[in-house]
C-alpha cells in the first residue's frame, strides 16, 4: 500500500481531529488544550516526544530501523482572533477565536504524517523530526523552539525541512504550489506616534498641530517606496490603524498610527528600517514636532532552497500527477516564521489549495477573513505528501552514500 494510499484510510481520523482542532481555537504560545489533543493523537507510537518550557509545542522524533540523517517535518497550531463566521459544518466554540488560516488541518496532517511514517519505520534509514509549533501568527513560535533545541533534536541538524500551509482562496483545491528562492514576504511593524501642543480649532497657528504631519508622514511613505526601491525588488507599506483627536474643533496634542512593512529581499529589508525612520523624523522636525517612532523587526524573508522546491514539485508530480503541482511565479505577500527554519536548514515551503468543494477559488474567502472556510478533503494528500517528502529526502540521501550530517 503506498503512503497516499495510507492516508486515505485514516482520513476520517484526520478529520475528527481537525474539528476538535476546529472546536477549540487558542491563540499565541500558549496552547495547552491543542497541545493535549496532539499528544493524544501520537499516544502509542513509537515516538520519543518532548514539549516546550516557554510555549505549548510538541516535538516528536521517529528514528528509522537504520541510522542515516534527520529530515523535520513542521506544522503550526495557533489560531486568530477572529469572530467565525464561515458557515461550515463544525465551527469554533470559543467566541473571537477561529482557525482562520487552516492551522487546525496543518496540525492534523502532520500527525497523520507520523502515523504513515511510524508504520514504515523500518524502511526507514534516518530520522524523522515533527514540530508541531504554537506562535506563528505573530509571535515568532519557530524561533522560540530553534532556541529551544528543535534543529537538533535527533542529535543532528536535518539536511532538509518541509512545511506545508493550506490556502482558502486563489488555487484550486487540491493544488500545491511552490517555488525557489523567496516565497514568503518579510514583515515588519512600524508605531509611529508625533506630537506637539493642542489647542482650538479656530486658532490652528496657536497650536502645533500633529494631525497634519503624520497624514504627511502616511503619503511620504508611499511615495519613498517607488522612488526609494526597485519596482522589480518591491517594498509594500500599509498604514492598517491611525488615531487622532476628539472633537471637530479640537486639535488634539499627539497622533497615532501603525503600519506593516513587507519586503522580498534581504537587500530591501535591510534597507527599508533606515529610510522609513528617517523619512518619519525629518518630517516631523520640519514641522517643529517631536516624533516617536518604533520599529519592530519582526518575521523575515521566507526563502526556498532551490533544490529542495525542485524535490517538492518533483514528489507531488510523481505522486499525485502533473497538474497537482504549479511553481509560483513570484513570491506570496504574507509572512512566515518557518523563515527562522529556512535560514538554518535547506527548506521548502508550499501552499496546498484548500477552497471547499464547489466554491469559485477567485471569490473565496482569504485565509484570515471570519467567512474562511477550508476542506477536509485536503487532509489526507497533505499528510501524504508529509509522510513523501521525509521517506524520499532519507532513501535519497542513503543512495548517495549516507553522508554524516553530525
Amino acid at each position: 500500500m503506498s503512503l497516499r494510499e495510507a492516508a486515505e484510510d485514516i482520513s476520517s481520523e484526520l478529520v475528527r481531529l481537525r474539528h476538535a482542532l476546529h472546536r477549540e481555537p487558542e491563540l499565541g504560545l500558549d496552547l495547552p488544550r491543542t497541545q493535549e489533543k496532539v499528544l493524544g493523537a501520537l499516544a502509542g507510537l513509537p515516538l520519543e516526544v518532548s514539549t516546550g518550557e516557554r510555549l505549548s509545542s510538541v516535538t516528536a522524533v521517529l528514528r528509522g530501523a537504520e541510522p542515516g540523517p534527520t529530515v523535520l517535518l513542521r506544522g503550526d497550531m495557533d489560531a486568530l482572533p477572529v469572530t467565525e463566521r464561515s458557515g461550515s459544518p463544525v465551527v469554533s466554540e470559543l467566541a473571537g477565536r477561529m482557525h482562520a488560516c487552516g492551522h487546525d488541518l496543518h496540525t492534523a496532517m502532520l500527525a497523520g504524517a507520523a502515523h504513515l511514517l511510524a508504520a514504515r519505520r523500518d524502511r526507514l534509514a534516518g530520522d524523522v523530526v515533527f514540530m508541531f509549533q504554537p506562535g506563528e501568527e505573530g509571535a515568532g513560535g519557530a524561533k522560540i523552539m530553534i532556541e529551544e533545541g528543535v534543529l537538533d533534536a535527533s542529535g543532528r541538524r536535518p539536511v532538509a525541512a518541509y512545511a506545508l500551509h493550506v490556502i482558502s482562496s486563489l488555487l484550486p483545491q487540491g493544488v500545491f504550489v511552490s517555488r525557489g528562492g523567496p516565497i514568503m514576504a518579510a514583515a515588519d511593524r512600524l508605531v509611529v506616534t508625533v506630537r506637539g501642543s493642542g489647542g482650538h480649532g479656530s486658532t490652528p497657528h496657536l497650536a502645533n498641530d500633529p494631525i497634519p504631519a503624520a497624514c504627511e508622514m502616511v503619503t511620504a511613505l508611499q511615495t519613498m517606496v517607488t522612488r526609494g526601491f526597485d519596482v522589480f525588488d518591491p517594498v509594500v507599506v500599509t498604514v492598517g490603524s491611525f488615531h487622532a483627536g476628539t472633537a471637530d474643533n479640537v486639535i488634539p496634542g499627539e497622533a497615532r498610527f501603525e503600519a506593516t512593512i513587507r519586503s522580498f529581499s534581504e537587500a530591501a529589508h535591510g534597507r527599508v528600517q533606515e529610510r522609513v525612520l528617517a523619512l518619519v523624523r525629518g518630517i516631523a522636525a520640519a514641522h517643529g514636532l517631536e516624533v516617536e517612532a518604533d520599529y519592530d523587526v519582526s518575521y523575515p524573508v521566507t526563502v526556498n532552497s532551490a533544490a529542495e522546491a525542485d524535490f517538492v514539485g518533483a514528489t507531488v508530480r510523481e505522486v499525485f500527477d502533473e497538474r497537482r503541482f504549479v511553481r509560483a511565479p513570484q513570491p506570496f505577500t504574507g509572512s512566515e516564521d518557518f523563515s527562522f527554519v529556512c535560514e538554518e536548514v535547506p527548506s521548502a515551503f508550499v501552499a496546498l489549495g484548500a477552497c471547499p468543494t464547489g466554491a469559485d477559488p477567485s471569490k473565496a474567502a482569504y485565509n484570515h477573513a471570519p467567512e474562511a472556510a477550508f476542506d477536509d478533503a485536503v487532509l489526507a494528500d497533505g499528510a501524504a505528501l508529509y509522510a513523501e517528502l521525509a521517506a524520499r529526502r532519507l532513501a535519497r540521501e542513503a543512495s548517495a552514500g549516507g553522508v554524516d550530517h553530525q
